[in-house]
């Protein structure tokens, strides 16, 4: 997902505010339980997919918080 340009807060109503919250609490509880995952498989090409499934979410919440 990309985010193109900032948002504007002062149009995003109260649920919406509450979704992009939700969203965000979603993804960083994706990346902690993918990364407990990675850390304790064994087959390496899924630990990869764990740890770029992480990565992933990660760039995630980064874009969605850098853009609040």
């Amino acid at each position: 997902m990309t985010v193109q340009s900032k948002l504007n807060l002062s149009q995003l109503n109260q649920m919406e505010l509450q979704n992009l919250r939700e969203i965000i609490s979603g993804h960083q509880t994706m990346i902690s339980k993918l990364n407990s995952y990675a850390q304790s498989c064994q087959d390496p090409q899924i630990k990869r997919m764990f740890q770029q499934g992480a990565q992933s979410a990660q760039t995630t919440v980064q874009n969605l918080t850098q853009s609040l």
